[in-house]
C-alpha cells in the first residue's frame, strides 16, 4: 500500500491522535500544517502508520514534545527512529563549559604525562622488535642488506660533514672567544686553551652533534617512514613477504650507531681549529704551541667519554625517528607532527642521557 499520511481524533480519555498512511516525505502533503491546529493530544497512535521515514519521525518527534504526549502503536524500527531523532535534536552550544585555570592546566599535566610515559613504552617495545630483528638477520646473514647500510652511511655520514663542520668550527670559536674574555681578567688567557680543548671533546663535540643529526637525520627518518606508510608501501612490503624492519629500520640503526662516533670525533677536531685559529690570530698563540697545551690538557678519558656516549645518541636518534615514522597513520599533516616528534623526542633523550653519563664519569673520577 501506498497510502497518504493522515490523521484521525479520537476523543476519548482526554484525546488520541491516530496517524495512518505513509509518514514520508513523498506522501506527506499538508500533514504538518494540519497538525498545527489541532489541540496538543494526550497520546499518539502509530499502529496505523504503513512506513516512516526521517521527516516523519521528526514530525512526531516535535508532536510529542510539544504536547507532552504519549507514543503507542509504535514498532521497533519506528521507536529505534524516534529515539535517535530525539537523541539529535538536542541545542548545541556555541561556546564549551569555561573549564576553571587550575583544572585545565592539571589536565594538560596528565594528558601531557601519559602521551610521555605511553611514548616511552612504545619506544622499548620499539627497540625489543630492533633486537628480534637483528636475531633474526645474524641467524640469516643473507637477509642483511649491506647496499642500504652504506646508502644510509651516506646520508647520515657524509652528507652532513660540511653542516657539522661548519657548526663546530663556529663553536670553537665562540667558545674560545668567550672564554678568553673572562680569562683575560685574571691574566689567564693561555687556559683559553683548556677551555677549548676538553669541553669539545668532553660535551659539545657529541652533544651538538647529536642535535645537528637529530634535527636532520632523525627527522628525515620519520618522514620517509612517514610517507611510505600513508602511501601503504609498508603495508605492501609486509604483503610480498619483505620485513619493513630489515629493510628501512635496521640500516638506519646502524647507520646511526656506527656514524655518530665518526662524526662526533670529526666535530671536536673541528672545533679545535676553531679555537686554535682564534687562539693565533687573537692571543698571539701559535699553532705548535696550542697542539702541544690540548696534548697535555686533555686526557684519554674525554675521548672515551665522547666514544661511549656517541653510540648510545645515535642509537636513541635513530629509533626515536623510526618510531615515530611508523606511527604515521591519517593524512599528511600527521608526517609534520610525527616528524617534529621525532626531532623534539631526540634532542631531549640525548641532553638527559647527557646528564645521566655526566653525573656517572664524575663518579667513577672521569673528571
Amino acid at each position: 500500500m501506498n497510502s497518504a499520511a493522515d490523521f484521525d481524533i479520537d476523543e476519548a480519555d482526554g484525546g488520541t491522535l491516530k496517524l495512518k498512511g505513509n509518514l514520508t516525505l513523498a506522501r506527506m502533503g499538508d500533514l504538518p500544517n494540519r497538525l498545527e491546529s489541532i489541540k496538543h493530544p494526550k497520546r499518539v497512535d502509530l499502529s496505523g502508520v504503513e512506513r516512516m521515514d526521517t521527516v516523519g519521525a521528526w514530525l512526531i518527534h516535535r508532536l510529542v514534545r510539544d504536547s507532552d504526549a504519549e507514543v503507542t502503536g509504535a514498532r521497533e524500527e519506528e521507536s529505534i527512529l524516534l529515539e535517535q531523532v530525539g537523541q539529535a535534536d538536542r541545542p548545541a552550544k556555541i561556546r564549551p563549559d569555561k573549564t576553571p585555570s587550575f583544572q585545565r592546566v592539571l589536565g594538560q599535566i596528565g594528558a601531557a604525562t601519559i602521551v610521555a610515559f605511553s611514548t616511552l613504552f612504545g619506544l622499548i617495545g620499539f627497540f625489543g622488535a630492533i633486537l628480534i630483528a637483528l636475531a633474526e638477520m645474524i641467524r640469516h646473514p643473507r637477509r642483511f642488506r649491506g647496499h642500504a647500510v652504506v646508502r644510509q652511511f651516506e646520508v647520515v655520514g657524509v652528507e652532513a660533514l660540511a653542516i657539522i663542520g661548519l657548526m663546530s668550527f663556529l663553536i670553537g670559536v665562540v667558545i674560545a672567544q668567550q672564554g678568553a674574555i673572562q680569562l683575560k681578567q685574571f691574566g689567564a688567557e693561555i687556559y683559553t686553551i683548556n677551555l677549548v680543548g676538553r669541553l669539545t671533546f668532553r660535551e659539545l663535540g657529541v652533544l651538538m652533534t647529536a642535535i645537528m643529526v637529530a634535527g636532520r637525520s632523525g627527522s628525515a627518518f620519520a618522514a620517509q617512514i612517514g610517507s611510505m606508510r600513508l602511501a601503504e608501501e609498508v603495508d605492501a612490503m609486509r604483503t610480498i613477504g619483505v620485513s619493513p624492519m630489515e629493510a628501512l629500520i635496521i640500516p638506519r640503526v646502524l647507520a646511526g650507531v656506527l656514524m655518530m662516533p665518526l662524526l662526533s670525533y670529526y666535530a671536536a677536531m673541528i672545533g679545535l681549529v676553531g679555537g686554535g685559529l682564534f687562539c693565533w690570530t687573537s692571543l698571539g698563540i701559535p699553532p705548535a704551541a696550542f697542539i702541544q697545551r690540548v696534548h697535555e690538557v686533555v686526557p684519554v678519558t674525554d675521548a672515551l667519554q665522547t666514544l661511549i656516549k656517541a653510540p648510545v645518541f645515535g642509537l636513541l636518534i635513530a629509533i626515536s625517528g623510526c618510531y615515530q615514522g611508523m606511527q604515521v597513520e591519517g593524512n599528511a599533516e600527521a608526517v609534520g607532527l610525527r616528524t617534529t616528534a621525532a626531532v623534539v623526542q631526540s634532542i631531549f633523550l640525548a641532553i638527559v642521557l647527557d646528564a645521566f653519563f655526566a653525573v656517572f664519569f664524575a663518579t667513577i673520577g672521569w673528571i
